[in-house]
């Protein structure tokens, strides 16, 4: 190879490796901070292209998008001495990039999450310390999130360059040993209340019954009360009407009466009445054959 290409060939190299050590690019995504023999000269660098001094100037670049933590589940006392099982998380971002560069030893995602975990951990101790059961539970959840995250946000922009955006609540639990215990004395409750609502049907169904009887036995004693007093206007009617039928003419009333009774007394070919031959009740017959 001609030396004065060889030559070239290394200038142009070196003039690359140069302008390639002296530009750098931060993404819309990214935050970075500028070092100088390890020392920080310039934070929060713009977005786009920019230029440093080769082989002196260092550019740190870190994810500036929301980061989320995912803390394990840990034990908490509440007010009542009561332990819970609290599976939480934690949303943050960077809010001071020379502070998080500094703090976190570089930079590093994973020694802020092991920075930022007990602080959090902290504080949700003592708000839940601070609260009963059904307080944390339901009453006053989003109360507490709120109030943990403006207290912990103040904290970590300050030490740590780190905005907490949300602390929340995934799951909240009664430890294993705890809660058979809990579960039998929910059975038991609702067992007492079982049994007092069925006391309490059973003595409205008693009165219900009762008044059902008692409305019953005035009812059949009206209708009996109504149906003998129609029966005895009809008897009345009835008489009134056989006392004139009878006045009228009273022999043919007398023949037609014993024809009915006749009637009815031999309805059927087995019946069979004993009398003396003189009775009455064979006036009439008598008085037939007699003619």
């Amino acid at each position: 190879m001609n030396p004065k290409t060889l030559v070239l060939l290394i200038v142009m190299g070196a003039g690359l490796l140069l302008v390639s050590s002296s530009v750098y690019v931060v993404q819309e995504v990214e935050r970075g901070v500028k070092l100088r023999f390890k020392e920080v000269i310039e934070e929060d660098l713009a977005p786009g292209l920019d230029f440093k001094v080769p082989f002196i100037d260092q550019i740190m670049k870190f994810d500036g998008r929301l980061q989320v933590l995912d803390a394990p589940p840990e034990e908490y006392l509440t007010q009542e001495k009561k332990r819970l099982l609290v599976d939480s998380y934690i949303t943050w971002k960077i809010h001071d990039v020379k502070e998080f560069f500094t703090s976190t030893g570089g930079g590093n995602i994973r020694n802020a999450s092991r920075l930022l975990a007990p602080r959090v951990n902290n504080g949700l101790r003592d708000k839940f310390g601070k609260r009963t059961v059904h307080e944390v539970v339901s009453g006053e959840r989003e109360e507490l999130m709120v109030e943990l995250t403006a207290e912990i946000n103040a904290l970590t922009q300050e030490e740590l360059g780190i905005s907490i955006v949300d602390i929340r609540l995934k799951k909240i639990e009664l430890p294993a040993a705890a809660s058979e215990a809990v579960y039998a004395r929910m059975r038991a409750e609702r067992a007492r209340e079982a049994r007092e609502y069925r006391s309490t049907g059973k003595e409205l169904a008693e009165g219900i019954r009762a008044d059902a009887d008692r409305q019953e036995r005035v009812l059949r004693a009206e209708a009996y009360r109504d149906a003998e007093k129609v029966r005895g206007e009809g008897d009345a009617i009835a008489s009134s009407i056989y006392a004139k039928a009878f006045s009228g003419a009273p022999e043919f009333y007398s023949f037609y009466r014993s024809l009915d009774a006749y009637k009815k007394s031999f309805s059927s070919k087995d019946d069979l009445i004993v009398l003396k031959p003189d009775s009455e009740f064979f006036d009439y017959m008598k008085a037939s054959i007699v003619k």
